[in-house]
C-alpha cells in the first residue's frame, strides 16, 4: 500500500510538471509568435484572437469568418468546430484580450439567421472584379469638386453604402458601419462649409478620400481604395441607385441592371457572365484592384 501510494503521488507530481511545461510553451509561443502572420488570411494578425482549446492564434474576424463557411456545410446547428491547423474541436473563440479581462464568442453564436445575397449584392461584388475607371467619361468627378457639388447631401448615400458593405462583408448588419462612414462625410461637409481658408478641389478631394478611407478600412480591407473611387462615382452620378446601376451594367454590357442572368438566359442569349467565387477570405487576397 505504501508503495502504491508513493506511486500515486509520483505520478501526479510528474503530470503536473507536465501540464505546467504544457502552459510555459503556450506562454512562450505566444510571443515568439507575434511576427508569424495569420494562418487563413497570411497577413499580420489583426485582432488577436484564439480559439479555446488549442491556443491556436488568429485574425477575430477570419476565425469568425471561417467557422461560418464550416457551419453553412451542415444542416444542423453546431456547437463546436476543429481548429482549421490542428483539427481539435473548440468551442469558443477568445479575444480582446486586455491583460486582465477576455471576451469570448461561443460558435453557436455565429450561426443564426444567415445573411442571404441578392442578385443586386452580387452584381455590386462582381463590380469589385472589374477595371476601375469604367464610368470615368459618363460621370465627370473633377467636375464634382469644381462646382461644390459635394456640400449637397445625397438622399441614396446611405442605402447605396449599405449594399456596398453588405457585399463586401458578405454580412447582414452593417448599420454602425454604414452610420459612422455617413457620419464622417457630414463632418467633412460641415467643417468645409464653416472654414473661412480656401483650399483647391484636388485638396478637398484628398482630404475627402483620406478620411472616409480611414472610416472604411477596418471593414473592408484590401477593397478600401476601390470602395472610396466607387463611392465618389456614385456621389458624382447624381442618380438614384437604380439609375446609377443601369448606367454600371450597361456600360459593363451586362444583362437588365436589375437582375442578375440567370443561366439559362446565359445559355441562349450566348452570353458569359463571370460570377466570382463568394469566398469570405478574398478580400484580403487582392490587395490591389
Amino acid at each position: 500500500m505504501l508503495i502504491s501510494g508513493a506511486w500515486r503521488q509520483q505520478t501526479q507530481e510528474i503530470e503536473e510538471e507536465q501540464m505546467e511545461g504544457n502552459i510555459n510553451k503556450v506562454g512562450s509561443s505566444s510571443s515568439s509568435d507575434d511576427l508569424n502572420p495569420c494562418p487563413i488570411c497570411l497577413g499580420p494578425v489583426v485582432q488577436e484572437s484564439y480559439l479555446d482549446k488549442c491556443l491556436h492564434k488568429f485574425c477575430y474576424n477570419c476565425i469568425l469568418h471561417w467557422t461560418k463557411v464550416v457551419a453553412s456545410k451542415h444542416s444542423s446547428l453546431l456547437s463546436s468546430v476543429k481548429c482549421p491547423l490542428c483539427k481539435t474541436e473548440n468551442l469558443s473563440i477568445i479575444h480582446g484580450y486586455d491583460g486582465s479581462n477576455f471576451q469570448r464568442h461561443y460558435i453557436n453564436q455565429t450561426f443564426g439567421d444567415s445573411f442571404v445575397f441578392s442578385k443586386a449584392h452580387k452584381y455590386r461584388l462582381q463590380c469589385y472584379y472589374t477595371e476601375p475607371g469604367i464610368l470615368n467619361d459618363i460621370f465627370n468627378v473633377t467636375r464634382y469638386w469644381k462646382t461644390h457639388k459635394y456640400l449637397h447631401s445625397n438622399q441614396w448615400l446611405q442605402s447605396w453604402l449599405r449594399r456596398e458593405i453588405q457585399a463586401l462583408m458578405q454580412e447582414e448588419d452593417v448599420e454602425i458601419i454604414v452610420h459612422h462612414i455617413v457620419g464622417v462625410v457630414d463632418s467633412f461637409r460641415r467643417r468645409d462649409e464653416q472654414a473661412r481658408q480656401k483650399e483647391s478641389p484636388e485638396t478637398k478631394q484628398e482630404k475627402f478620400k483620406a478620411a472616409v478611407s480611414e472610416a472604411a478600412r477596418p471593414f473592408v480591407i484590401a477593397r478600401t481604395d476601390r470602395f472610396v473611387n466607387e463611392m465618389e462615382l456614385f456621389l458624382a452620378s447624381g442618380l438614384n441607385i437604380e439609375a446609377y446601376d443601369a448606367v454600371y451594367q450597361q456600360r459593363l454590357g451586362w444583362n437588365t441592371p436589375r437582375e442578375t442572368i440567370d443561366s439559362s438566359e446565359q445559355e441562349s442569349s450566348g452570353q458569359t457572365f463571370v460570377v466570382p467565387y463568394l469566398y469570405i477570405f478574398d478580400e484580403d487576397s487582392d490587395g490591389t484592384d
